[in-house]
This record gives C-alpha cells, structure tokens and sequence, in this order.
C-alpha cells in the first residue's frame, strides 16, 4: 500500500458518519418557517450541505424544497471527506431499518405527503426517488484544506465542527462566510454556534435554538 492509499484508508476508518434523516425534526420545521420564504425570492436556489456522510441530511433538504415548491430551481451540492460515505450517499439506498426510524422524524416536520412516497421499496430496503437524486451532487470536499468552489444562498454543516478544535474551527466558518452570497443563510449544529467567533458580528441570528443564521456583511 503506498503513502496515498493509506491516507484514504485511515481517512475511511477515522471520519465518523452519523447522520439520520429529519435528524432533529424541529430544526427542519425552522428551515421551512423562517429561511424557505427568503430563499424563494432567488431565481436559482443553490445549497451546500457540508460534511453530509452517507447523504441522508441531502436528501431530507431536497424533500424539504420539493415540499415548497423549489427543488425544481435547487441544486444541492453535498461533499463529505470519506469516498466510502459518499459512495452510499450516491445510491441513495437505506435499509427499511432506518428508515421506520426516519419515519417517526419526519411525521414531525409536519409535512404534508406521506413519506413512503418519497422512496421506492424493494425487499429490505428502499432507495429514495431519482429526481431527489438528479438535483443532488455528491463529491469530495475536505473542510479544512479545500476552498471556495461556489456561491450558495445555503450552507448547512450540522454536527461536524464539535470535532474540530477552535482555530479550524475559525478557519471551516471563514469557508462558509466566503462561500455564502450575502443575505444568506448558514445552518449549524444542535451542539455549535457562532457565539464564541469573532466572525459572529457578521451574521444575524435567525433561530437561536436551532442555531441558524444569515450572512448580513
């Protein structure tokens, strides 16, 4: 095994990849209330979700817009650091397993349709339909040492900086700032938020509780 094959395999066995799909559902319940109706007003709805591992926070946001009537002006980029997570994230295929638990998270968000139709069943597992998999791109993006590579009226990166110490930290939310156009929205996790940042005075807390912010400088 040469130097660069062990780089991606130790990369592969460290990265953690917990995710779940509607992971905390009040914080989608967020989304749609308080930065959907401002989103909407753009002709092109571009959305970044950072760190996503297997897909499944992808997949539950392009839900979210078809539900609102923007996945067909949206396109999702979603980039994790792990080949092997986004692998899966790209098949879009989940065990029926997960997804009775997904299923209790998404009748919270209170949406309309049911969520079985979303997903074709086959056997022990379902894969979620192709035009949620058309509108997402899945690629590799390390936080720490890869730069801007678009302009988004979104970003959500939940759950991954509390693995990181506080300057890359710094450095992951200078990405983010640069990487959003203004006025938009940056989507952080239950356990982060921007008030120990300097960069803080560049957002406005839109959800405190759900720790979502917009880009106001």
């Amino acid at each position: 095994m040469n130097v660069k094959d062990f780089d991606n395999y130790f990369i592969q066995e460290i990265v953690v990849n917990v995710t779940e799909m509607f992971r905390d559902p009040q914080f989608f319940v967020s989304l749609r209330k308080n930065v959907f109706p401002y989103i909407e007003t753009f002709p092109q709805i571009r959305v970044w979700s950072a760190g996503c591992a297997t897909g499944e926070e992808a997949y539950s946001t392009a839900i979210m817009l078809k539900d609102s009537n923007l996945l067909q002006r949206s396109f999702i980029y979603a980039t994790d650091v792990s080949q092997k997570a986004l692998d899966i994230a790209r098949k879009g295929v989940y065990s029926t397993r997960k997804i009775q638990s997904y299923t209790e998270n998404y009748l919270q968000t209170e949406l309309a349709s049911d969520f079985s139709s979303h997903y074709t069943a086959m056997y022990d597992a379902v894969i979620i339909n192709k035009e949620y998999r058309d509108k997402i791109l899945f690629s590799t993006h390390n936080l720490v040492t890869d730069h801007v590579f678009n302009e988004f009226q979104l970003i959500l990166c939940r759950n991954v900086m509390i693995y990181f110490d506080r300057e890359l930290q710094k450095k992951v939310l200078n990405l983010f700032y640069e990487s959003l156009s203004l006025f938009g929205f940056l989507c952080l996790g239950a356990k982060e938020s921007l008030y120990a940042q300097d960069i803080k005075e560049k957002f406005k807390v839109i959800d405190k509780r759900n720790n979502i912010y917009q880009k106001i400088k």
